[in-house]
């Protein structure tokens, strides 16, 4: 099977459970922006190159998840609304390890 669960809390506070392929190199940020969860413009500005912080999420589950590398620290140390589990939505593949995880959209 190359769909995984994934949880998704929008920016208005509905929650989301949607399929997401792990076969087709996608990430989080393009999984919010193919099932229309933030309005056009406000998710994935600068096209998933960790550049905006439009994409910023809060991790709720406890998945192991690949490191944030330098951009995705530096980018995440100018946004707002930054918490200890944030993370930029385009910087994190969808892969079988994903399985139920959880998180919510950042506030714009």
């Amino acid at each position: 099977m190359s769909d995984i669960n994934i949880i998704i809390k929008d920016r208005a506070g509905n929650i989301h459970k949607v399929l997401a392929p792990t076969d087709m190199a996608m990430n989080l940020m393009e999984i919010v922006r193919s099932y229309e969860l933030a309005p056009e413009g406000t998710i994935g500005v600068c096209g998933g190159i960790a550049m905006c912080a439009s994409c910023q999420c809060y991790i709720n589950s406890n998945h192991s998840l690949p490191e944030a590398g330098d951009e995705e620290e530096a980018m995440l140390s100018e946004a707002f609304n930054v918490q200890e589990n944030s993370r930029l939505g385009c910087q994190i593949s969808i892969t079988k390890e994903l399985e139920g995880l959880s998180f919510e959209l950042a506030p714009e």
